[in-house]
């Protein structure tokens, strides 16, 4: 027994060092760029980047990068050597804070030296979203991209376009990452802008902070937390996004403690073990300093069965044995022709043994049966035990969740009761509305111009094809909180979207038709078929003979005749009345034609 229990040791302490053996490695790249060199300074992305940096180091990460204010080439040579890191990584974070860019439909991330005079320049001096995807590629459980770069860009309003119909949208564009447990997240939904704040970092990077380290806690509930936090706090102006998936399982930033699966750990616990492993081998021996060491409770009893099963066998292999030899005595004497007595006694003595073999066989299979019945029960006992702790464990864990959700919804109730400005303490100014409205203009496709805060004949204008699409009936000369109101409420594009001669719609985006060969653009940027060309059959001038041709280039020239005038070598005069004018060929087979008065 003692041996058993050594290996049972063994057992566990191999099953720790696996444990410790095989612990996730987890790397994170923060990088905050703020000193830009062709548009003005941030702020706050330099102090946000040194926050989550500082956050990913006490959460217990392995290695954390914080780098500032990269340039292209630095930035370049960061993300390399953190792809190198993510390699034997089970979980890989990048953190970005600055300016980042949207060009039809891809997001960019920008350098500090990026000057982007031209939309081209985008391609040679910034980092597409997907230069960052594959560097954290390599990590083999979580991949997390966390950008902060949804700001109102300077470089989209002074950048020079070379293609009319190139898009540059507010903010970045959604996108869907193709690799299996990835996840991106925005500080602002697609579309939109984030705000930095009136503190020394953004709302978006003190929610991070606030919510990530939670222990045990799956990411994609933490960054809905974020979410709502970052809500609250602006106001209700800000929303932060999600894109990508992860499987059924919790992922939690920081491993929490284990929670228990099956039943608590009682006293009990280590009796059941040693059962089991008595159990297994079997003898009689080990049942035998089994009830020494427990000698009492329920599996004493259990043990006390098994040991009455082995005596039963015991018996039946001792009984079997005597009717053999019975038979065998039987046998002997019928051969030797013994005495009628003699064989009389010994077929007695065999009917006896085997009549005791059959006992012996039936009381083993019924002390079998007992200890088969005994052990069911046993199984059936701890089985029931264990579904009712699981039931308990899962009824507390969802009374926690209600309570923490029902928590979180007063608070939520709280903080909008406490935001919301009562009627008559309007806390905008009307430069602030009207940007503002502006920008819901932009939103939904009416304005093209910039939001400056400026209500002219454009804003105007906008507001009155807003008018007009939406059936609302708003004052365009002025904005107004209501119209503001009426606009946000529309989700999508309201105002249609007009693409010049060659282009086609195609979502929020002008995209040059292109055709087939064989086919044209025509004016209503379709593509028709180009028609085939006809050959036109010149008309061939009759034959004149030499004397006709010379006889007419003589001719003197005659002046234009009209119905009422009929000319000769004498001069013109008018038709006389009664008569008509009729064109005849000067000579049979000639082709010119002279007009001649006819009378009747």
């Amino acid at each position: 027994m003692r041996g058993l229990r050594f290996f049972i040791l063994f057992v566990f302490s191999v099953c720790l060092g696996c444990g410790t053996a095989f612990a996730e490695k987890r790397v994170a790249l923060v990088i905050g760029n703020s000193a830009y060199k062709s548009v003005a300074k941030l702020t706050n992305p330099a102090n946000d980047a040194a926050l989550v940096g500082g956050m990913f180091t006490k959460a217990g990460f392995d290695t954390v990068d914080v780098k500032f204010d990269l340039n292209v080439v630095d930035m370049r040579k960061a993300l390399r050597e953190f792809g190198i890191r993510t390699r034997d990584a089970d979980v890989a974070v990048i953190y970005y804070a600055g300016h980042g860019i949207e060009l039809d439909g891809n997001n960019y991330l920008i350098p500090t030296d990026a000057t982007l005079e031209t939309d081209t320049d985008v391609f040679d001096e910034t980092f597409p979203l997907d230069r960052v995807l594959f560097a954290i590629e390599p990590a083999r459980q979580l991949r997390l991209v966390i950008l902060d770069a949804c700001r109102d860009n300077p470089f989209a309003r002074s950048m020079r376009r070379t293609v009319a119909s190139r898009a540059v949208g507010r903010g970045l564009a959604k996108v869907e990452p193709s690799s299996p447990n990835t996840m991106i997240a925005f500080a602002a939904k697609a579309g939109s802008t984030a705000s930095d704040g009136d503190a020394k970092n953004s709302p978006f990077a003190m929610a991070l902070v606030e919510r990530l380290p939670t222990p045990g806690l799956d990411l994609r509930k933490a960054l809905g937390f974020v979410r709502d936090d970052v809500l609250k706090n602006t106001g209700y102006k800000q929303e932060p996004y999600v894109y990508g998936s992860l499987g059924g399982n919790d992922v939690p930033l920081v491993p929490g403690q284990p929670a228990a699966t099956g039943p608590q750990a009682s006293p009990q616990d280590a009796v059941r073990r040693d059962y089991e492993l008595a159990l297994q081998i079997g003898t009689r021996e080990v049942w035998t300093a089994f009830l020494a060491q427990y000698p009492d409770g329920f599996y004493a009893s259990l043990a006390q069965g098994q040991l009455k099963r082995i005596a039963a066998e015991d018996t039946r292999a001792d009984a079997a044995e005597r009717a053999r030899q019975a038979e065998d005595e039987k046998a002997r004497l019928t051969a030797e022709h013994a005495k009628t007595t003699e064989q009389q006694k010994a077929a007695a003595a065999a009917k006896a043994a085997e009549d005791a073999r059959l006992a012996a066989e039936k009381a083993k299979q019924l002390e079998e049966a007992r200890a088969a019945a005994a052990e069911q029960k046993r199984k059936d006992a701890e089985t029931a035990a264990a579904k009712a702790a699981a039931d308990k464990q899962a009824a507390d864990k969802a009374l926690a969740e209600k309570q923490a959700a029902e928590k979180q919804a007063a608070e939520s109730k709280q903080t909008i009761a406490t935001l919301a400005p009562p009627p008559s303490q309007p806390t905008l100014s009307s430069q602030e509305v009207t940007k503002l409205v502006q920008l819901e203009l932009r939103r939904v496709g009416c304005l093209d111009t910039l939001a400056e805060g400026d209500w002219n004949a454009s804003s105007q204008r906008s507001l009155a094809a807003f008018n007009k699409n939406a059936g609302t009936s708003l004052d365009a000369r002025l904005a107004s909180l209501d119209a503001l109101d009426a606009i946000k409420a529309k989700q999508g594009r309201v105002c249609p979207l007009v693409c010049e001669h060659g282009f086609r719609t195609d979502g929020d985006h002008c995209v040059k038709v292109t055709c087939r060969a064989g086919f044209r653009v025509n004016d209503d940027s379709e593509c028709e078929k180009i028609p085939d060309k006809k050959p036109v059959a010149a008309r061939e001038e009759p034959k004149r003979e030499p004397q006709e041709r010379a006889k007419t280039e003589a001719a003197p020239s005659k002046p234009q005749t009209s119905a009422q005038v009929v000319c000769n070598n004498a001069g013109c005069r008018p038709v006389q009345k009664g008569c008509r004018l009729e064109a005849r060929k000067e000579s049979w087979g000639s082709a010119l034609m002279r007009n001649i008065e006819v009378c009747n």
